[in-house]
């Protein structure tokens, strides 16, 4: 036999993993668990059965959580926190390395568990999943090293509430617990109850680690439990799930003064240029979509081809699909193992069997007869707005249609609700560097996808949700500025009576698209000093809010152009601003009755000079992630803020949302002071003046309560700040909860204007997006 036919009669396998120590393990604890609570097991009480989802088998009991287990955990996690922070980053890094090191040791335990708990092939969970839960608490130990001498100014949140998937259930762990423990913060996590039994197993880690008393607490049980530690009394709520949960989880904590990330669906395009190293591609494809069974929440589920190859690249697809291998995830040689439960392999089922539309291809691959399997999926010829385009399956199914051009691909791409991921294949770096900061996502890969790395933030916008996990960006969700604060006080207008000051009526109008604006309802009211009369401004409506927002749509090439130009636009409006400074000195202290007005314009004119000098300093970062390759940290703008400004610094209080914002590429809706309207009113007198181009700053004036509604609820409106001194706050992120978009609201805590807090609004005008470049041949 000749070498050329003993390679063509080779098969694979099979090589199964031996699952004894795994099942050794279980057997050890009972085949029965309780929670982890206060460095402990509790006893094993009434529940629910693990399943192996490849074979049907139970492989434990798990506890479902009451409220009491919930307050226990909640409370040993309280009383554990200030112990913890206390430590100081060195020692909680020296615990982090000794969890790191643990997992390294245990690391085949780990991927088997997690292969028979979740149904992933053994070769995905020991070689990608386990080690980056143990890059994660590498990393993180080294930044709680670094915390004290790099985040002076942060402080722990205190308690973290923290709910994960069931898809990658130790490294969605990793992802969450690691970074909140640098911080100093201390967590009360619930796994997924399909698949709890890695998180248990990093419980006894934790006992071995030596990591103090409810510093780590684990329950388990279904959505219930989850409700229960949203609702219970915990500094921040982290959530990786599904678009729906979230969207409910952001109107529960809405007011509440919790800090939220969100971590949700996607439908991420993988865009294939003619160009392109189609069997490159294609191998990429294989890993963005059936990796996991396409369970993954940024899976390249959406296949995107350019017109001249796609004939070409469908019939290699195919091809590459009919050598697939599915059956037992224990066995190394498997490329698709199961899905994780009998209700996601239905719903799968239902989302294919419900599509008339398109062509669809299965390899003609013989299941395995017990056991949750779904055959690759190849769906061609749809149209973008065909449900299975728009909608997330979460399943290994891949759906496709095609482009002809670079600015059709991101057209197409864009075209969703979602925006977590996309990848770029394409042998042009140009086309590639272009095309990639205009997909709307959180990360791109180029000539790659599914990459991750803790030194990489991950993270998501529109519908995909907020905050990042992983890298210097990821910290910020578990810290908070070590500020004093003190209750929020409402701020009232002047009462005054008489006749004007001015015997030259001046009624102020809206500033909308870079002109003057009567309001829609035809209503002014008037504004007192103590002198008497000063003017009337008008009351928008949400009318007046709808033409805001759409003129700042239309701003939108504000976005592209350079730092170097929006500051020397910043410079400009300062200048302006300082040649008037005794006009709206005078203008403050007669409205407020104070006599700080020139103090006040003076700080309004530095935070102008400030905002410039950032705007084309505030760099991204090239993270050293180990491949060879880079990610790029790009600091893009947020898009359209509504901002409802401070009451009782009527210039400030505005130019210190205004000017960040606009300097990082933002266009902003402005509600102006609600007592105090009239220095904003002087102010687009300014802005008419320093060429600002219409529509990047917009100017309203009124009630904020009436305001704030409509704001929050416009779908074009990508991020709502509130510094109003009526506390709006849960209004505000009930009504944000409809398209997920960012808030930043004082939860009725006032904000010290005195202070310059520039950078706060920087990185809260700013997503980061990481685009990650692979290099060589």
């Amino acid at each position: 036999m000749t070498v050329k036919e003993i390679f063509e009669t080779m098969e694979y396998g099979p090589a199964p993993e031996s699952a004894a120590e795994a099942l050794a393990w279980l057997v050890d604890q009972g085949d029965k668990f309780g929670h982890f609570i206060d460095g402990a097991f509790t006893k094993p009480g009434k529940g629910f059965e693990s399943r192996n989802p490849a074979t049907g088998e139970v492989l434990a009991k798990l506890t479902q959580a009451t409220q009491a287990d919930v307050d226990a955990a909640v409370a040993a996690a309280r009383k554990a926190q200030p112990k913890w922070e206390k430590l100081g980053g060195p020692a909680r890094a020296r615990y982090l390395y000794a969890i790191a090191r643990l997992i390294q040791k245990h690391a085949r335990l780990f991927a088997v568990l997690e292969t028979l708990d979740n149904g992933k092939p053994i070769r995905e969970s020991r070689d990608i999943d386990v080690p980056l839960v143990q890059r994660h608490f590498y990393y993180h130990a080294g930044m709680a090293q670094l915390m004290e001498a790099e985040l002076p100014d942060a402080q722990a949140l205190g308690v973290c509430g923290q709910i994960i998937p069931w898809n990658f259930p130790l490294l969605m762990l990793a992802w969450k617990v690691a970074p909140a423990l640098a911080m100093g913060n201390t967590v009360v996590l619930k796994p997924a109850e399909y698949t709890s039994l890695t998180a248990l197993l990093f419980a006894d880690i934790c006992m071995q680690a030596g990591l103090p008393k409810g510093v780590v607490n684990i329950v388990t049980g279904d959505g219930a439990v989850g409700e229960m530690i949203v609702a219970a009394d915990v500094d921040k709520i982290a959530f990786t799930g599904s678009t729906i949960v979230g969207r409910r989880i952001r109107e529960a904590t809405a007011g509440s003064g919790k800090s939220l990330t969100l971590e949700l669906g996607g439908k991420s395009p993988y865009i294939v240029f003619d160009d392109a190293d189609i069997d490159s591609a294609i191998e990429g494809l294989v890993d963005a979509i059936w990796f996991n069974q396409g369970q993954v929440c940024c899976a390249g589920s959406r296949l995107l081809v350019q017109e001249g190859i796609a004939e070409r690249f469908y019939a290699k697809l195919r091809a590459r699909m009919d050598t697939l291998r599915i059956g037992n995830p224990l066995d190394k040689c498997i490329d698709v193992g199961a899905v994780v439960d009998p209700v996601q392999l239905q719903t799968i089922k239902s989302m294919v069997e419900g599509n008339a539309v398109g062509q669809v291809y299965q390899p003609a691959c013989e299941l395995p007869a017990n056991g949750c399997y779904y055959p690759p999926t190849l769906i061609t010829g749809l149209e973008t707005s065909d449900p299975l385009m728009q909608e997330e399956i979460f399943g290994p199914v891949l759906v496709s249609s095609t482009f002809r051009t670079p600015a059709e691909a991101v057209e197409l791409a864009n075209n969703t609700r979602y925006g977590l991921a996309a990848t770029v294949w394409t042998e042009n770096v140009n086309l590639a560097l272009d095309i990639a900061p205009k997909l709307v996502a959180g990360v791109v890969w180029v000539n790659a996808t599914n990459l991750f790395d803790a030194a990489a933030g991950f993270g998501g916008v529109r519908e995909s949700g907020f905050g990042r996990e992983g890298g210097w960006e990821g910290l910020s969700a578990y810290t908070k500025p070590k500020d004093k604060t003190k209750p929020l006080t409402k701020i009232e207008p002047v009462a005054g009576e008489g006749g004007p000051v001015d015997p030259v009526d001046r009624t102020a109008k809206l500033y909308v698209g870079g002109k003057q604006a009567r309001p829609d309802g035809g209503y002014s009211r008037a504004v007192w000093g103590k002198a008497g009369l000063l003017g009337h401004v008008g009351l928008a409506n949400r009318k007046d809010v709808r033409n805001a927002v759409e003129a700042a749509g239309g701003a939108a090439n504000w976005s592209k152009t350079t730092g170097h130009l929006r500051a020397q636009i910043l410079y400009y409006i300062g200048e302006n601003l300082s040649a008037r400074a005794d006009e709206f000195a005078h203008r403050i202290d007669a409205m407020t009755g104070r006599k700080d007005g020139t103090k006040e314009v003076d700080a309004a004119i530095q935070r102008l000079f400030t905002a410039a000098a950032w705007a084309d300093k505030y760099d991204g970062q090239v993270h050293g992630v180990p491949i060879r390759g880079v990610a790029i940290a790009m600091k893009e703008p947020v898009g359209v803020i509504g901002a409802l400004c401070a009451d009782e610094a009527p210039l400030l209080g505005l130019v210190s949302a205004m000017a960040p914002a606009i300097a990082m590429g933002n266009r902003v809706v402005l509600v102006a002071s609600e007592p105090y309207p009239l220095a904003a009113t002087d102010f687009y007198q300014v802005l008419d003046t320093s060429d600002v181009p219409a529509g990047v700053v917009n100017i309203l004036t009124g009630s904020h309560e009436e305001l704030a509604k409509p704001l929050a609820s416009h779908l074009n409106v990508d991020a709502v700040w509130s510094f109003s001194s009526s506390d709006l706050s849960a209004q505000i992120e009930v009504v944000s909860a409809g398209n997920l978009k960012r808030t930043w609201v004082n939860n009725a805590t006032a904000f010290d204007w005195g202070m310059d807090h520039t950078r706060r609004f920087l990185q809260a005008a700013t997503e980061i997006k990481n685009i990650w470049v692979p290099y060589g041949e």
